[in-house]
């Protein structure tokens, strides 16, 4: 069974190492940034690039998920404290909390591997503070992906979401339903909907995301960054879409 990194320089934003080390180091390192809705499979194309081109995936919600155990354990920082505040309160990180995390986590940015980030930037004072570290240490971004998916799509595919509440394991009412309608094919357990998959909330999100998310689609089209792939279709048909895509950017971009 094939090892997966821990990714620990991340999570934690010290110094501890990563479990795995890159294989290979690149004079220019792929940079991506990775854009798209819930409900798009933007995490099923994550691990698939991650693994295809040999970059990092540093995940913002890994981290503000990893925040309360890190603190129970007295190794959250003071920027991961606060940022765990506002979340407990049910409320945004503001940007300067945000910029403060990825800051503390600079080297994993540098690193020769390359990284593919999620979750950040959300918004444009985010992006224009990447680009500025970027240029700083006189490297940039090698593309943007955007995942779309028409809003009815993406509402098929969330409101058919049904979740277990013992395993956590995930079902979907006809892409991949449980042998026993309603319970879970691993630990028997009744299955559920979760509130935000009912299908008024997911268009509330989906609201949500392009009123945040459309100016920063922008600010990357303008810098020719924007590589935006159809997110319809199985998970493979779609990674072959973006590999398609990406070989467009330059030759400089393969495994």
């Amino acid at each position: 069974m094939k090892t997966k990194n821990d990714r620990a320089s991340w999570i934690t934003g010290g110094r501890v190492p990563c479990s795995i080390l890159p294989k290979v180091t690149r004079a220019n390192p792929l940079r991506f940034v990775l854009l798209g809705a819930p409900g798009v499979g933007k995490g099923t194309q994550a691990e698939r690039i991650s693994e295809y081109y040999g970059v990092c995936h540093l995940s913002t919600g890994d981290v503000f998920r990893a925040a309360k155990d890190l603190q129970e354990k007295g190794t959250a920082s003071p920027t991961m404290t606060r940022a765990l505040n506002y979340m407990l309160r049910g409320d945004l990180v503001p940007d300067e909390i945000v910029l403060e995390l990825i800051h503390e986590r600079m080297r994993c940015l540098m690193c020769g591997g390359g990284f593919m980030l999620d979750g950040f930037p959300r918004t444009v004072a985010q992006a224009e503070a990447l680009s500025e570290f970027l240029e700083e240490k006189e490297c940039a971004l090698t593309a943007v992906l955007n995942y779309e998916l028409p809003i009815d799509q993406v509402v098929a595919r969330l409101s058919g979401r049904r979740t277990c509440p013992g395993c956590k394991a995930v079902f979907h009412v006809t892409a991949q339903p449980p042998k026993v309608e309603g319970v879970c094919d691993h630990c028997g357990e009744s299955l559920y909907q979760r509130e935000d998959d009912v299908p008024e909330s997911v268009r509330v999100r989906m609201d949500a995301y392009e009123a945040n998310t459309r100016p920063l689609i922008e600010y990357y089209s303008k810098r020719d960054l924007l590589v935006t792939v159809e997110a319809d279709g199985s998970p493979a048909e779609i990674f072959n879409r973006t590999k398609a895509k990406l070989k467009n950017v330059g030759p400089e971009v393969s495994p």
